[in-house]
């Protein structure tokens, strides 16, 4: 099928673009950048500019009616936040192509960190302890050191905060007030020193249709994994299960929670009603992009599937990034690099996700860009990360503007 993604800057872009071609579809994507991940593959067929989401989200709905009126699409695959916009203009895309959306107010629901909270009291799964705070100068009131703090609205590790001292919360109730939504509370979660782990779904109508689960091994840059290992959770698609069933969910649905070593008690920190890098699952033998797909264009999936638990896989640049960021030397970073050539460590015999060289080798060169950058400014790991958090991605006032579309 011919298949457009709604962006191509993210590593989720990226690795759906690896994982449709794989399954033999011909994948286009547009974004607000000329030069992003995606641009860096021989297997997209077409790229277009287009609007940015963040700051002109009434560009990015004509940009859409006009490229799916002009151009024949058979899905359109909202790999990103661009699912906030679909989900509300679902009736009037519908005609044009197909997707797999849930009702917008069940989308909005994961999709903010006070709407999931709220879902997960609803239906009596576990979450660390949490509270909300009116105002974001009542941070100076808290101490109980280490503890989270997020804003309503934050993909990517936007909007969350780590705080483990009184330097950290102050700089945390200052970024606040530029970006909370008035009114509107934040959330304080105790912090929880345990193992960390992602499950990722495909709902059709509300029943599970696709779950794969990891653990992350190493952290990367911005809580992400460097590198992951797949997991049994059958409690988790259970209880992801539920929550599909109760939101009628259609589509792709993601979470975040901590557990314990044996993954039996899990608390439950993020919602993304999306795909969230999907190549893992694919190297464990279950395509949820190819799935979501099928599932977009209506073909009844009789029997829900699971990934095989084992299969390591690692994203490089994650660990270049993650390895800067938490204060490596040069000799550091070489000694990363080398790793994924052949020697020995922990990363050596991990499969990689976000640059499939052999099948695609022109997704070596950020890679390879960002390891130059880095061995020549380690010290840049941080700009570098947040050019990922670019114009493709909501921000309070698109939110805002997309809620009160007619």
């Amino acid at each position: 099928m011919r298949v457009l993604l709604t962006e191509g800057s993210s590593t989720s872009a990226r690795q759906a673009i690896t994982a449709l071609a794989l399954a033999g579809h011909e994948v286009a994507y547009c974004d607000p950048a000329r030069i992003c991940l995606g641009r860096f593959s021989r297997l997209v067929v077409r790229r277009y500019r287009c609007p940015p989401l963040g700051t002109d989200p009434e560009g990015f709905r004509h940009f859409l009616h006009e490229t799916l009126s002009r151009e024949r699409f058979d899905v359109l695959l909202p790999i990103h936040e661009q699912g906030y916009l679909v989900a509300r203009l679902a009736d009037e895309l519908r005609p044009r192509v197909a997707f797999a959306v849930p009702a917008f107010e069940s989308y909005e629901r994961v999709l903010t960190k006070l709407g999931f909270r709220g879902l997960l009291t609803e239906l009596g799964l576990q979450q660390p302890p949490t509270h909300l705070l009116d105002d974001p100068r009542s941070l100076a009131q808290h101490a109980a050191y280490p503890f989270v703090v997020k804003a309503a609205l934050g993909t990517a590790s936007r909007s969350t905060w780590l705080i483990r001292c009184e330097a950290d919360r102050d700089r945390a109730a200052a970024e606040l007030a530029h970006v909370a939504t008035p009114g509107e509370p934040i959330l304080v979660q105790a912090w929880v020193s345990a193992p960390l782990e992602q499950a990722q779904a495909v709902f059709q109508e509300g029943r599970l249709v696709g779950f794969h689960a990891t653990r992350r091994l190493v952290e990367g840059a911005g809580g992400g994994a460097a590198l992951k290992e797949g997991v049994h959770r059958p409690n988790v698609a259970s209880d992801l299960a539920k929550i599909g069933s109760h939101l009628s969910w259609h589509g792709a649905l993601s979470v975040d929670y901590f557990t314990d070593d044996r993954g039996e008690r899990p608390l439950y920190i993020d919602g993304n009603p999306r795909l969230v890098e999907p190549m893992a699952a694919s190297l464990a033998g279950l395509n949820l992009a190819d799935l979501l797909v099928r599932v977009s264009a209506g073909h009844s999936i009789a029997h829900g599937r699971m990934g095989r638990p084992g299969v390591r896989t690692r994203l490089a640049l994650q660990v270049l990034l993650g390895a800067a960021l938490r204060g490596a030397r040069r000799r550091n970073l070489v000694a990363s690099l080398l790793q994924f050539v052949g020697r020995p460590g922990p990363f050596a015999q991990a499969r990689e996700e976000l640059t499939p060289v052999r099948l695609d080798p022109l997704s070596v060169l950020p890679v390879v860009g960002a390891a130059l950058m880095l061995l020549a400014r380690p010290a840049c790991a941080g700009a570098m990360v947040r050019q990922g958090w670019g114009a493709h991605l909501l921000t309070p006032e698109a939110m805002r503007h997309i809620r009160d579309l007619a």
